[in-house]
């Protein structure tokens, strides 16, 4: 443990936390713990908006954008024009804009926590601002779903090299940080799908949408290099640093015990240990957010209530930030609920899959209890989440845990991307029936 702002701050959880209060906390300390805890809200929110986006406007990058034309005559087309099934099926799922928002993020973390500790966080930031300007840029400019794809596949790269980025950052600061991140990541979630939803339902273009959207990226870029304090041993731009000098408090003080190596220098054998151990929660979330994407990317599409007063567009729109609204809230009750079964969120979460699937095949369901359920839905996926990072964070010993917050990482997008290949079989087989 490390004694930081007049009080003892265990680094091995919270079970084994001791609570020596010496007086009260600085203001310095207070201002340090409230520029972070803001930095790092702000960083899971701007991270996870591009890729929120274009989850939201998968259904009109694939088909019409529902939305008036500059000549006000008719809607602009980013992708395919819909079928006429019953279920105003688009040729294509969108199953592929989720597999093309995930796929370069699985990747990313699978093979990210054995070498990327050789770059330097700030490049490793500045490649994400740049591919989250670009992604806006590209979808909204392009003119066929070629195109609209490959920027979904930038907002991909943007928030997957973020994620595992801020999250080892989270190892070199206090553990509230992980709060505030999960936190900015359930508002990225809100904000984003609530924004596009706004700005199409006043009757901007998706394109014009997308296009005022380009602001985020300059908020994250304010808020790595200028509001979040920098640990001195996780530079900005320097080389790796020697184990020494990591994970050193953020304040200096004399009566803290020296600490372990990072992360990077643990071995192959014991990096997967670390891995072994973290399975009981990793299988569990991958599982969650398996069965939360199935719904939102294989299901939501097919959810069409011809006689509800909302579009189809429209009504997926409002889907995605039911969802995205119930995410913001469970991630955001970290410090008044905590929960160490997430196998159970994981049994909740898939009976919930299976019980909208068969409502898509039987149409029984009125769309007022579709929009509980799709709330009820990112409730689940955001409490297994926070929960999970809560757990691996107090779990790990201290020059484990910036490895242990990267890996868990793989454990949600794993599940993203099964989800996607299922989803787009089950979009074409329920699109042939009349």
């Amino acid at each position: 443990m490390w004694r930081r702002g007049g009080s003892w701050l265990s680094l091995q959880g919270e079970d084994e936390a001791e609570s020596l209060p010496v007086g009260p906390e600085p203001l310095q300390d207070l201002a340090t713990k409230w520029r972070n805890n803001v930095g790092f809200w702000l960083l899971g929110l701007c991270n996870n908006f591009a890729y929120v986006v274009m989850l939201s406007a998968a259904h009109d990058i694939l088909g019409h954008q529902g939305a008036p034309s500059a000549n006000g005559t008719q809607p602009e087309p980013l992708g395919n024009g819909t079928n006429h099934s019953s279920y105003d099926c688009n040729p294509m799922s969108t199953g592929a804009v989720l597999l093309a928002d995930i796929l370069p993020t699985l990747l990313i973390k699978f093979s990210a926590p054995f070498c990327i500790h050789w770059a330097p966080y700030g490049l490793r930031v500045g490649i994400c601002i740049t591919s989250a300007w670009g992604s806006f840029l590209l979808v909204a400019l392009s003119s066929s779903p070629t195109q609209s794809i490959m920027g979904v596949v930038l907002a991909s790269v943007s928030s997957g090299l973020g994620e595992i980025t801020f999250l080892a950052l989270t190892s070199f600061y206090p553990s509230t940080v992980v709060t505030a991140w999960s936190s900015g990541t359930g508002a990225a979630g809100l904000l984003g799908a609530l924004s596009y939803l706004g700005l199409t339902q006043a009757g901007l273009s998706p394109r014009t949408s997308l296009l005022t959207m380009n602001t985020v990226p300059l908020i994250l870029l304010i808020s790595y290099f200028f509001l979040l304090t920098q640990p001195p041993s996780a530079s900005r731009w320097g080389p790796p640093p020697d184990s020494s000098t990591a994970h050193q408090p953020l304040m200096g003080d004399p009566a803290a015990p020296p600490k372990g190596p990072r992360g990077h220098n643990l071995t192959i054998q014991e990096k997967g240990q670390v891995v072994k151990g973290l399975l009981r929660y990793l299988l569990p979330l991958a599982l969650v957010y398996f069965a939360e994407y199935f719904i939102n990317q294989g299901l939501f599409e097919l959810l069409y209530f011809e006689k509800a007063p909302l579009s189809h567009p429209q009504q997926y729109r409002w889907y995605q930030m039911l969802y995205q609204a119930g995410v913001f809230f469970s991630r955001s009750s970290a410090s008044c609920f905590r929960m160490r079964r997430i196998w159970i969120l994981a049994v909740l979460q898939s009976l919930n899959m299976v019980f909208l699937l068969i409502d898509v095949y039987f149409r029984f369901l009125p769309i007022y209890l579709a929009f509980v359920l799709i709330l009820y839905e990112g409730l689940l996926g955001g409490a297994a989440y926070v929960n999970t990072f809560h757990c691996v964070s107090a779990e790990s010993k201290p020059e484990q845990r910036e490895f242990a917050m990267g890996v868990a990482c793989v454990a949600d997008t794993l599940g993203i991307s099964l989800s996607g290949a299922v989803a787009i079989p089950v979009h074409d087989l329920f699109c042939r029936l009349p």
